[in-house]
């Protein structure tokens, strides 16, 4: 962890509209700022309803898919046009696609020849991000991850040009989520909160935005899962998946991320159950190296406990009670493949060269044996 007097600085977006009703404001807003050709980039569930955005008539590419690849994306900016002002609505691949539209739409170039960090050019189009679920933070981000089939890993490209100029929360949109994905999408938002707090590079300025969206995740994931209609428990959701956007900027996840990638990129299982099955198994492996603050983790989840076993049965329980099937079988990853998995995993150096204990690919190996 670093000192409380280490410089480190956060990025979101000037104006951040939360809580139920605020999508009402967004029409206001881009006739406001003078846009004239809104661009829409969606899931084609929220393609479904685009009519909630009050804006009328608007072009629209509503055919983002989970885990976005290079296609995707060429699709995306393509179907752009003469946009001036580039909305994303839906989960983390809708708003991930939308930051990459508005940097490369109008431009000659790629995403490798912006990918990595600051290479994105400044962007002529208006960004404006929409989450429809409670996990990935991606409205409050400037990274965006697209898998490039050819090596089936995830390509990152981070620049403040990639950060919306409004932000709109509104935890209405999150009732119709299904009890799976809710219970999914709520555990990848605290996944974020968990890595960014027990990283190396875990800082006391966000550490309290960590602790917080933890347990506003022990709080609210079961009411929400049990009752979509419960605003408060959406509203709680979130404000969690907010404060893990805040903690990805500056200090970003570790293992957790990085061994439940090959999941999405090699076998398409969505962003937010992929993490859900890994969590429990990345929390207990750094449990040493973090006691106390693992211990808080636990705390705020409602599962206290302490030891390897102990924190991996105690998270994978919290888990379950969510309505989760924890096991990587039931999801039709193949066994044969988790030599491939922890070879890919373990290749994700931006993220374990931060996590709190070293993970060797035998040791990420056994983890997705412990997780068959």
């Amino acid at each position: 962890m670093q000192a409380i007097d280490k410089a480190i600085e956060i990025q979101r977006p000037p104006v951040v509209r939360f809580g139920v009703g605020t999508l009402d404001s967004l029409a206001g807003w881009i006739a406001q700022q003078g846009y004239r050709a809104p661009f829409v980039v969606a899931d084609p569930v929220n393609a479904a309803r685009i009519d909630r955005l009050g804006l009328g008539e608007v072009t629209l590419f509503g055919e983002v898919v989970p885990e976005p690849d290079l296609t995707n994306l060429s699709q995306a900016v393509a179907a752009a046009g003469a946009a001036d002002v580039v909305i994303g609505f839906g989960g983390g691949s809708a708003m991930d696609l939308a930051k990459l539209v508005a940097v490369l739409a109008g431009t000659d170039l790629g995403l490798h020849d912006i990918s990595g960090p600051n290479r994105a050019p400044a962007r002529k189009l208006g960004l404006v991000q929409i989450p429809t679920t409670a996990g990935t933070g991606s409205e409050v981000g400037t990274r965006a991850l697209v898998t490039d089939p050819a090596t089936m890993a995830k390509v990152a490209t981070e620049s403040v040009h990639m950060l919306a100029d409004l932000a709109i929360i509104d935890p209405a949109l999150t009732v119709s989520v299904p009890p799976h994905v809710t219970a999914a999408t709520g555990v990848d938002a605290m996944a974020h909160c968990v890595e960014a707090y027990t990283s190396r590079r875990a800082h006391p300025l966000i550490d309290a935005y960590a602790l917080q969206g933890i347990e506003l995740v022990g709080k609210y994931l079961r009411r929400a899962v049990e009752n979509g209609e419960d605003l408060e428990a959406r509203a709680g959701l979130a404000l969690a998946a907010f404060y893990g956007g805040v903690c990805l900027g500056p200090v970003n996840t570790t293992s957790g991320h990085a061994v439940a990638y090959p999941l999405g990129t090699r076998h398409k299982l969505p962003h937010g159950i992929a993490n859900a099955l890994i969590f429990p198994h990345t929390l207990a492996a750094n449990a040493a190296a973090a006691p106390e603050k693992t211990r808080a983790i636990c705390a705020a989840l409602g599962c206290p406990a302490e030891g390897v076993d102990a924190v991996r049965a105690a998270a994978t329980a919290f888990c379950e009670g969510l309505g989760l099937d924890m096991r990587l079988s039931a999801y039709g990853v193949p066994e044969e493949d988790l030599p491939n998995m922890a070879r890919d995993a373990h290749a994700i150096r931006r993220l374990l060269d931060w996590n709190p204990i070293d993970l060797s690919e035998a040791e990420i190996l056994a983890i997705y044996r412990t997780a068959f």
